[in-house]
């Protein structure tokens, strides 16, 4: 089964550990950092959203347009734009590409941040919607005759769109979650399923629950698995472990030096996560530091279980290995972005993605030897009659 590997696609230079450098957009380090990824062995890098920054559709066009081989991914909120605006928006940018977008959706998993935007919808109102703003957008990109719409989210009538992306039928469509409804959204309609780094057997299940959902949704195929970690590598393992612990430092000293802002609730910031994918990373952190070959919990519970923070700690032998331990699984999209962003995404990419790609290509050669040698090989008479 073959491997992928996606990185970040950040606009500035600020991470968990040091504040950004320059403005919220720079587009010399967004072209520098993606052009890393590029040149060291990455397939696709994610153009993340958040609510007050850069609209990553263009950052996403404006690198697309000066690089030849990195493949995008688009990060989108189905409450910032109605769906026949966005599928148009994806098509143009796949083609702006020549057809190496795929498009992440983004259900949202916490109210306040969605208020931001205007979105009022209940949890699991949101994943309502984005179930049909996902099918709506398929249909935009492969009907060429115009179609009404009357569903419970969105209405329009004899819409047909001029741009198709390249990509033929579609692009691709990723999505994720960790609570039975993200699993019976996204196991309906996603091609890639996204989850964040945890424990093996954690992992295992929830894999088993994605595809019981795309069985349940009478889908006869199951989504790719992606899986995101926080790497941490150094030539030895106690130099790794130095690196994790310093890492750690970084992330409390940046977040007190950052106080929590209020909301108008009165609830911080820092308040306990409203997501299932958070809650379950602060409750695997509470239950140990570490896991199985090298993951490492507390950069998680330091940021409150925000989004993907759990560590890979260890020589890049140790982190291929580990990786290596999550495509066992069935997990064959790795994604990974370090604390600095630069220049950890061209070490990651020069020393661990080539052990990865080696020890996968030898494993998917041994199992086709393997079949070959078990399929039955017919006499020459026999075929001859």
């Amino acid at each position: 089964m073959p491997v992928e590997f996606l990185g970040i696609a950040a606009t500035n230079d600020g991470s968990e550990t040091t504040a950004r450098s320059g403005a919220a957009f720079d587009k010399e380090y967004t072209l520098r950092l993606a052009r890393a990824h590029e040149d060291h062995g990455w397939d696709r890098v994610l153009f993340a959203y958040g609510s007050g920054s850069p609209d990553p559709a263009p950052a996403a066009a404006y690198v697309a347009a000066r690089l030849d081989r990195l493949q995008l991914l688009l990060a989108h909120r189905p409450n910032v734009s109605y769906p026949t605006y966005a599928a148009k928006t994806f098509a143009t940018l796949d083609q702006i590409s020549g057809g190496r977008l795929a498009v992440h959706f983004i259900t949202g998993g916490n109210d306040h941040e969605q208020a931001r935007e205007g979105d009022t919808l209940t949890k699991d109102e949101r994943y309502a919607r984005t179930r049909e703003y996902i099918r709506i957008v398929k249909k935009i990109w492969t009907t060429h005759e115009p179609f009404d719409h009357e569903g419970e989210h969105y209405r329009f009538h004899d819409f047909v769109s001029d741009v198709f992306p390249v990509q033929q039928p579609r692009p691709d469509v990723s999505f994720g979650g960790s609570s039975p409804a993200a699993y019976a959204a996204g196991g309906a309609e996603a091609d890639v399923y996204c989850l964040w780094g945890e424990p093996l057997e954690r992992t295992a299940q929830q894999i088993q629950a994605v595809k019981a959902a795309a069985e349940a949704a009478g889908r006869t195929d199951v989504p790719r698995i992606q899986v995101a970690f926080r790497p941490i590598i150094a030539p030895t393992e106690e130099l790794a472990w130095e690196k994790a612990h310093r890492t750690l430092g970084a992330i409390r000293q940046r977040r007190l030096a950052a106080p929590a802002r209020h909301h108008r609730s009165g609830v911080t910031e820092a308040a306990a996560p409203q997501n299932t994918g958070s809650q379950r990373l602060i409750a695997i952190a509470e239950a140990g530091e570490r896991y199985d070959r090298a993951l490492w919990t507390p950069t998680a519970a330091a940021t409150g279980g925000a989004g993907n923070s759990n560590a890979l700690v260890g020589t890049p032998e140790t982190v291929a290995q580990a990786l290596l331990d999550y495509h066992d699984l069935g997990v064959d999209i790795l994604s990974a972005r370090g604390y600095d962003l630069l220049d950890d995404a061209v070490d990651f990419g020069r020393y661990v993605i080539p052990l990865v790609r080696e020890e996968v290509a030898k494993r998917d050669a041994a199992r086709e030897a393997a079949r070959s040698a078990a399929s039955p090989v017919r006499p020459v008479a026999a075929v001859r009659a």
